[in-house]
Order: C-alpha cells, then structure tokens, then sequence
C-alpha cells in the first residue's frame, strides 16, 4: 500500500456535506485505505442559509490535511499524487459571479425555502417539477426580487461546480449535478425548456444568454479537468500535492450516493439520510404525471431518477440526543457519544410501534413535501399517550422519514413504482437495525445497508474519479457491478408488520396535525 500511494496509484474523492467535509482514498482496488474530515455547520443569515467563502476554503484545507496526516500515520509516506480525484457537494443552491469571478452574494444553500414564486412560475411555464431549491429557481427569483447583484451576473454555479473551478480552472458539472441546476435531456440542459426560460427571463430585463451563465455538462467518465497548479497550492498548503492529476467531472450529493450504494441502474434505488433525507428509485419508464413532491433528476451517466427530497432529517433528534448527554454529564456519569446514540435508539426500538400515541415533527427548515414554508420543531401527544423515554425516540425516529413517505406514496399510489429493495446510506443509519428497520416499515419495501455505507458520498465521487480511468469502455453501472461491489457484503431487513401497523398509526395523527405546524409561525409574530 505504501508503494502504490508514492506511485500515485490510488484514488481521491472530497464530498461537501451539510455538517462534515470529507476525504475518501482507495486502492486501485477501490477499497478505502485513507479518509480525513473537517466539521462545519450553515448558518441562518439575513433569511438564507448559507457557509461563507472562508467555511468552504478553510474547511477543504483542513479536511485534505486530515487525510493526508491519516497517510503519513498510516504508511509513513507523504500524500503527492493520485490517479485521479474528483469533488462532491450538497446539490441545488446558488452561488452567483460576476466576470472577474467575484462572489455577488453569499452562497445560498440547497436549504433555503425563498423560491416559492419562481418555482411555481418556472414549473408551469416548463410542464416540469422545478423545486426551490435547484440553481434555476434561486437565480430567477433573484430576477423578480430586481436584486442589485443580477445585472453583474456572468455565471451561476453550485458548491461541487465551485470548487472544481478552484482546483481546474473549469466551469463545468456532471450530468447528475446538472440535473439539479435545470432539467436535462439526454446527456445536456434540456434544448426547448432552455428556449422558454430565456425568453421568460428576457420580459423580466435578464439578457444573458443561460447557456453562458449555467456550467458546461459532463457525462460520467469524461475527462478534460486537471488540478492546476494554483489548485494543488490551494487544497494542500504543505505544498506535497503535484499538480496535474485529472479530475472527474464534479457530482451533487444524489448521484455520489447513488454511486456508493450502487444504485445507478434503472430498477434500483437508494435512501441518502445526514441533515436532509432523499430517495433515488432510478426510472425504467418515465413518470406520468407532474408532481411538486417529486424531483426528476439523473444518475451520474444520465438515466432518469425520481428523487423526493426532504430538507429535515436528523438534525431534531441530534438536539435530543446531545440534550440527554447533557443530562448525564449532570448525573456525573457522561456516556460516549455513539454509545448514547446506540443505547437511545436500540431503547426506541423496543418501543411501542406506534409510538404510545406520541407525535414529533422534525422540521427546523421548511419542507415542502408537507407544505410548511418554514421550520417550528413540535412534538405532542394525546392524553392518554404512553411518555416513556423510547415512545418519545421512536417518534423522533418516525419524525426523520414521515416527509419522505409522504412523497414516496405519490410513487407508489400514482405512478405505481413498486420497489423490492431500496440501499440506504447515510449517518441515520450508523446504529444497525434501528432506522433501517424504520425505513422498510414505513415503505413496506425490504432496506440494505452495506458495509461500506459510512464511507457515503466521499467515496462515491473517488469511485466516479476511478472510473474515469479505469471504466474500460464498460457502462458506469456494469463497471460498479464487476469492479467494485461484486463481493460486497449488506445486511437485508424486511418491513415487520407490527412496526408497519404501528408506523401507519403514526402516520395519521401527522397528517392530521400538520395544520398545526403550519400556523406556528403566525402564532409567534401575533405573540
């Protein structure tokens, strides 16, 4: 192992997650033998969520210096070159320049909930489902808001396709990625629905031609991008890095982890659960209807995905969690980290299956599956509920997947998708046989997690780099098939039909209530 990471014969993959910025290196057998990571955390800043340009430059330094101490502790040489690499990040959002490649306004993550009109506008005008959150959506609404920065706008990009143009010097994304900044068709932005957006812009004073001010597309497997010598200098201040090595073209979240769960062929699908909670069932026919709830987006190589898309996941119950560890912190007798979410969560599940009555909503965003504009978390319970401690967890557990059943249903009851098995990744599921088993209840389908699914999204795009060079003229899916997880192990749980009775359960007292949610916001404004 020493030997090949001095001979450059591994592979590197960064991903831009909402809480974590992490760094995945693989052998050339694409089995991880490295990682680094730096925290951080988006702030609520004059009414966008939002990570400044030193969070995003700071961050990438310190997660790269991560790895590559984990390198030189590990086997005793320094990190100096790759086969290849590639860059992921949250989907969607907006980052804004101007010709000189000035930041107009601070990055507006994928989180915001400000573009309720554009996209309305933009989703009739197209015959097309555009949520707030995507690229599109932000910068026309920029338009109808007359901000001060949109005439200085030359280009638009996403946080992946921003930190590829640091490194390269290239403005450009992958398909998946691009799928998420306007809708595609095929391999590139969508001809005519392009054609109606630019005439749309134009009766609002915006004469910049799309195609100047959106990124380049990229098929997975393209090459073309090369880490500049100012890249190297900046992801490595060491200055160990060579410059030169090739780089994927930069992928969104959804499509690293369609990567990394294997689940990029039409017929398969995954769950992605952090911070916010997606499902991916990749299409084998497309969908009928149009629906506000369900995304359109693509694979990294271009087929079609039904992505629901929920902006609240754990973030609710990791407040609880951290608030119990303060409890025993009190009691002199403080618990570990994992091990208090292990205990909390193995506790929930012993639970009754409905909860004893009790009801959590998790939303500290606004969600717009369920219609809430903006984030009030409740909990309550009926007067003759059951109170105990896993009641109250395992509704927490409910809470993180109730806005995707929601927008799973419409699938399944409208387009009739019928799904035998979904691949979940993510930090909900680190604690076995808890979320999982939650997640097949309530979509009545089975659920796997694989042994590699804590390394998520950063080893998805270090596979996407791999592939880049390694592909062999094979399809992206045929090649995850035969080179990567043709021995992987998983682990299956199938729906259990009390926790199934018990998740519809609560279920009905969600739906029920959700108006409640929705005045919260009016109550403490008339307060």
């Amino acid at each position: 192992m020493t030997e090949k990471i001095a001979n450059g014969q591994t592979f590197l993959g960064i991903e831009l997650g909402s809480t974590r910025i992490k760094a995945v290196l693989t052998d050339d057998n694409y089995v991880p033998v490295a990682s680094g990571a730096a925290d951080w955390e988006n702030r609520f800043e004059n009414g966008f969520w939002t990570y400044s340009l030193e969070d995003i430059h700071s961050g990438l330094k310190s997660c790269f210096a991560s790895l590559a101490a984990d390198v030189k502790e590990k086997y005793g040489v320094p990190l100096t070159a790759v086969k290849a690499m590639g860059i992921s990040a949250m989907m969607h959002g907006y980052m804004a320049f101007d010709k000189d490649g000035k930041l107009l306004v601070p990055f507006r993550t994928w989180r915001c909930t400000t573009t309720e009109q554009a996209a309305s506008e933009l989703t009739e005008l197209l015959g097309f489902n555009i949520p707030q959150r995507w690229s599109i959506s932000h910068l026309y609404q920029a338009i109808l808001n007359k901000e001060s920065h949109v005439p200085q706008i030359a280009y638009i990009s996403t946080l992946a396709g921003y930190v590829h143009f640091l490194l390269t010097g290239k403005r450009v994304v992958g398909v998946g990625e691009a799928s998420g900044i306007f809708p595609v068709s095929g391999k590139d932005y969508d001809r005519n629905m392009l054609e109606k957006t630019v005439e749309l812009f134009r009766k609002h004073g915006f004469e910049r031609p799309l195609r100047e001010v959106l990124p380049a597309v990229s098929d997975a497997g393209e090459s073309g991008s090369f880490l500049t010598e100012s890249g190297s200098a900046f992801l490595d201040v060491s200055g160990n890095l060579k410059a030169g090595i090739p780089l994927c073209p930069p992928e969104g979240d959804a499509g690293t982890g369609m990567t990394a769960t294997n689940s990029v062929r039409p017929g398969t699908g995954n769950v992605s659960a952090g911070t916010s909670v997606f499902a991916m069932p990749v299409l084998e026919k497309p969908l009928n209807g149009v629906y506000p709830e369900i995304d359109v987006v693509t694979t990294p190589d271009g087929a079609p995905a039904a992505m629901v898309h929920c902006n609240n996941c754990c973030s609710e119950i990791d407040v609880w969690v951290k608030m119990f560890g303060e409890f025993a912190e009190l009691s002199g007798k403080p618990v570990d980290k994992s091990a208090l979410y292990e205990m909390l969560y193995t506790n929930a599940m012993k639970a009754s299956p409905n909860c004893g009555g009790i009801t959590a909503y998790n939303f500290l965003s606004g969600e717009p599956v369920t219609g809430v504009t903006e984030g009030r978390p409740m909990y309550f319970r009926t007067p003759d509920s059951e109170p105990t401690l896993g009641n109250f967890f395992r509704a927490q557990l409910y809470s993180t997947v109730a806005a995707l059943k929601t927008g799973m249903d419409i699938l399944f009851e409208k387009e009739n998708i019928s799904l035998k098995n979904l691949t979940a990744h993510g930090g909900l599921f680190k604690v076995k046989n808890a979320a999982q088993q939650v997640l097949a209840d309530a979509l009545g389908t089975d659920v796997s997690v694989m042994e590699t699914a804590g390394e998520g999204g950063a080893w998805g795009i270090a596979l996407l780099a791999a592939y880049m060079t390694d592909g062999g003229g094979l399809s992206l899916a045929d090649w995850l098939d035969t080179k990567v997880f043709a021995e992987s192990k998983k682990v299956t749980l199938s729906p259990d039909p009390s926790g199934a009775k018990g998740f519809a359960e609560f279920m009905k007292r969600y739906k029920t209530a959700l108006p409640a949610e929705k005045i919260l916001k009016g109550a403490e404004k008339d307060a």
